[in-house]
Parts: structure tokens; sequence; C-alpha cells
């Protein structure tokens, strides 16, 4: 696998920078969105929702959920594969990954689609839950002193999606896999790429690393 897989070493402290904008007080989501599986990777239940209309504690929630992703081993359990030109034609799911940040996840066919593509992957043998949030982070410029500044030097809209298992009422686990897109390289949205995250950074889960057609 490891062959076939184009990957780039990311920057920790672009991914911890992210994780400062993870908090309530610094919140940068606006939208989370989410289906339930069964053990056949059947949709068992789906939501939409503005995510300041959650209560603080279920913010808190997502939140902790959502920083796994930038948070976790850099280099290790998150790693930056790059998409091959051939990943980007018509019917991708790249092309369906863009379009869903376009929309900032208010198109419910769309996420639809989307959650038919996973469940038919989703082979885990147990109830599963994912999450996808979508948020937008103004990237403040930094002088020569590595401090910010006020100004903003780019605007970046990006999805992150966590896959967990899921016990009684929906309850959300701890995340096994997911990703960042775009990737946040340099402190600059690259739509060529896309942070995956791992938990078990030695069994990945290749069928969705084949399903972006990564490998």
């Amino acid at each position: 696998m490891a062959e076939e897989l184009k990957t780039r070493r990311i920057n920790r402290e672009d991914m911890l920078e992210l994780t400062r904008r993870m908090t309530i007080s610094r919140n940068c989501f606006s939208r989370v969105v989410g289906a339930y599986f069964d053990e056949e990777g059947y949709v068992d239940g789906t939501f939409n929702i503005h995510f300041l209309k959650l209560s603080k504690a279920d913010q808190g929630k997502n939140l902790k959920l959502a920083k796994a992703i930038p948070f976790a081993d850099t280099n290790r359990q998150l790693k930056e594969y790059v998409f091959p030109e051939t990943a980007k034609k018509p019917g991708s799911i790249w092309q369906l990954l863009m379009a869903l940040k376009e929309c900032e996840l208010k198109n419910d066919g769309l996420l639809e689609t989307f959650y038919e593509i996973l469940g038919e992957k989703l082979n885990q043998n147990r109830e599963y839950g994912f999450y996808l949030f979508y948020g937008c982070y103004d990237v403040p410029r930094k002088g020569n002193d590595k401090t910010e500044q006020w100004e903003s030097e780019e605007v970046y809209p990006f999805l992150t999606g966590v896959f967990a298992p899921v016990s009684g009422d929906y309850e959300m686990g701890e995340p096994q896999f997911g990703f960042l897109f775009p990737a946040f390289s340099d402190r600059s949205g690259d739509p060529g790429a896309i942070a995956w995250y791992e938990k078990n950074a030695d069994r990945p889960h290749e069928e969705f690393l084949q399903l972006l057609q990564l490998m």
C-alpha cells in the first residue's frame, strides 16, 4: 500500500493552530450533520443542525470529536495524502466532498448520496456513527516574529469527518478514523490533498482510501 500512496509531511503547528479554534469560546464550526449506521451499513437516522443551536454541553461533546482529528499524533495517526488527478474526475468522492464544502453542508440530497456510499463501505459489524462538521477559519497573517496580526491572510473553509462506534441512544464513542478536507498545509487550504486519521495507525481502513482513489 505504501508504494501506491503519495503522502506529504504535516506541520504539527498547523494542526495545533486549528485546534485552538475548536473551543466553545473560539468555535470555527457553523454546521454539523451526521448519520447513524446499523451493523449492515444501512442508515438508521440522520441529523443536520446549525452548530450554535446545540446546547453548550452538546457543543463541547461535538468539539471533542472534531478536535480528535487535527490533535492526533501527526504523521503517524494523521497523514496527508495527495489526490492523483484521476481521483478528481466527475462523479468521484473528491468532487462530492468539494460540493459538500461549497454548500456548507446545507444540501440534504448530496448528504444522502454521501451516506449511502459510506454505508456500502462501512462493514464494521457494529453500529457506527459518522459526524461531518463544516468550519471556516480566517487565517491570521503572521509577522516576521511569528506573532499573529489582526488582519486575515485567507479564509479556509473545511470539512472534518469523524467515524466512531455508537452505543445506547446514539452515543458516539471514541473516533476510530476520520479526515480533514481540504488539507491545511503551510497555513493554507489545499483541495488537492486530504488529512486522514486512523486511531490504529497500523491497521488503516484501506477500503476508504480506495474509495477516495488514493490507492
